[in-house]
């Protein structure tokens, strides 16, 4: 199996208009989704769409419906000319803990048959149960980077008139996710994710559980801390001006 865990750091840093920096411990799965029955008949402490120490739930992500990832991401790679045929589809996300998730960013990176990354697409959570999913398609496979306008409010203390310039690096013994926010040409926020593989198999999650227990409780709970130390630093409150489910913008 391809799928592994990631263990390692999430890092925010505001820039304006007041400094803030934060960054927590975190671990991750990389799942080929192919593999998702498989893991759930070998992985102890591990289900698929079954409550556990920790679990992967088709309902987290796409549509949100519990219908299959597989076809909700050919659906969109296909409306965005992508030849879908033989393709290899691997999640990199926050898993349940005890059955409860948030994922404020999880990335579909998307392989051809000659193991080529052709397509990333970006989920992007807010905590008012919204998402919206940038596609990329690529033509190098090596270092990523790519950008948009910004099209989904996330953070309550950020005005929607920026641009995220998106870096990563194809998943192999590390992870690197980092994206930069702008607004009138001024950097305003670095955001990124790093981490070490290990193996996904029963021994490897348990010890990244251990490290991290309740993670997924405490980076809701972070969140909203986070928050309210930029609310106490005067920093202007955003009223969210739309209400949306699941929107989806192809950036190339």
């Amino acid at each position: 199996m391809t799928s592994c865990i990631y263990n390692g750091t999430v890092i925010h840093k505001r820039f304006k208009p007041k400094i803030h920096f934060f960054s927590y411990k975190v671990f991750s799965l990389l799942i080929d989704l192919s593999e998702l029955e498989k893991l759930d008949k070998t992985i102890n402490f591990f289900s698929y769409n079954k409550f556990n120490l920790v679990s992967f739930f088709d309902k987290d992500h796409g549509d949100r419906d519990g219908s299959p990832l597989i076809n909700w991401v050919k659906k969109n790679l296909k409306q965005n000319k992508v030849n879908c045929e033989n393709i290899k589809i691997k999640l990199l996300c926050y898993p349940r803990i005890f059955g409860y998730v948030f994922n404020p960013l999880s990335v579909f990176y998307i392989y051809n048959n000659n193991d080529d990354l052709i397509s990333i697409l970006y989920e992007v959570k807010n905590t008012f149960g919204e998402q919206h999913t940038y596609v990329f398609n690529l033509k190098n496979d090596n270092l990523l980077e790519h950008n948009c306008e910004k099209k989904f409010h996330v953070s309550p203390f950020i005005e929607m008139n920026c641009y995220y310039f998106f870096k990563i690096l194809k998943p192999g013994n590390k992870i690197s996710v980092i994206i930069n926010q702008y607004q009138l040409n001024e950097k305003i926020l670095y955001a990124s994710q790093d981490g070490e593989r290990a193996s996904f198999t029963t021994s490897e999650l348990i010890k990244s559980y251990l490290k991290h227990p309740l993670m997924t409780f405490k980076i809701i709970a972070a969140i909203h801390f986070e928050a309210f130390k930029l609310w106490t630093k005067g920093i202007k409150f955003i009223q969210k001006k739309l209400k949306i489910k699941n929107n989806i913008s192809f950036e190339n």
